[in-house]
């Protein structure tokens, strides 16, 4: 049976978000300074949206206090997912050695207590050194120190890998681009709050939301034209009649509850004046395995 749940005068579809297995890790880098944790965190995680043409998906989690970090300077945790463990290492690799390594102060430490299944990084770019590197063992954990003009580069060795999820995600379907873009922003502002959790695209919000496959052989994705209002009476359309704007706002996670709980806060700062409903992304159950229905993570009725 159909179930009806509006927030405040938003209408929430009945209808679920489709989410897929990833691989995950989280970095903690740090700096002598918050500029320079920003300045790096821009950089590794630069172009890093989406695994439909990147190596990665990669977001800043959150910014570190000097209590919360190994060496008692300003952090930043960064996660990064991909589809499988070679895939991450190969990725994280390259981004720390052209994107953190490169970045005055920095040092960069593992931040998942999960060694079972580990990628290499320090040890991977200890051969920077050519030869003058060093490591040293603290407790379980072994650090590489690279030689650089500034003074050295930490790393550790090796990073805890887990299984985490990408691809939660809801649509705003809103009366204007104006409504849908500030509703949009502040469900991004309530979702970045969280821990675990990151928006992989610029400033967290998508324009471009895709379907799987084209008609042009060599595309994965395509525009999802049923949700272009441009599009609206030339082809089938998802959208009511008054909807001139949608945004989507993208989660992966280290978990399904952590995906949830980031898509009800996001859900409930979205539902503003002018947005109309409340949708999400999926492929009939196709895609992947992780379903985020919206009345359930809601609660039911009004929410």
């Amino acid at each position: 049976m159909s179930i009806q749940v509006k927030v405040n005068s938003t209408k929430i579809a009945d209808t679920f978000a489709e989410a897929f297995p990833m691989t995950a890790c989280r970095l903690i880098v740090t700096a002598a300074n918050r500029n320079w944790c920003q300045h790096c965190a821009l950089a590794a995680t630069g172009y890093a949206a989406s695994v439909i043409g990147c190596d990665t998906e990669a977001g800043v989690e959150r910014f570190l206090s000097e209590e919360e970090t190994p060496d008692g300077r300003a952090g930043v945790a960064l996660l990064f997912f991909a589809f499988s463990r070679e895939g991450l290492q190969k990725a994280v690799v390259n981004r720390v050695a052209q994107c953190v390594l490169t970045c005055p102060t920095t040092a960069c430490y593992n931040g998942i207590e999960n060694k079972e299944k580990p990628i290499q990084i320090g040890g991977q770019l200890r051969y920077f050194g050519d030869g003058w590197q060093m490591s040293k063992v603290l407790g379980t954990a072994r650090y590489w120190r690279i030689p650089t003009m500034d003074g050295e580069f930490v790393c550790e060795d090796v990073f805890g890998t887990i299984k985490g999820i990408g691809g939660g995600n809801f649509l705003i379907l809103a009366q204007s681009p104006e409504a849908g873009l500030h509703a949009a922003e502040q469900a991004v502002q309530a979702i970045r709050q969280l821990p675990n959790v990151i928006l992989p695209f610029p400033g967290g919000v998508v324009r471009s939301g895709s379907k799987v496959g084209s008609r042009y052989k060599s595309l994965k994705a395509s525009t999802n034209e049923a949700y272009c209002p441009t599009l609206s009476g030339i082809v089938p359309s998802a959208l009511p009649e008054s909807v001139r704007a949608v945004y989507e706002i993208v989660i992966d996670g280290l978990s399904r509850e952590d995906i949830s709980r980031a898509m009800k806060v996001g859900i409930q700062a979205a539902c503003i004046s002018g947005v109309i409903e409340i949708s999400a992304g999926n492929y009939g159950g196709k895609l992947g395995p992780h379903h985020f229905r919206l009345s359930e993570i809601l609660g039911g009725g009004n929410a």
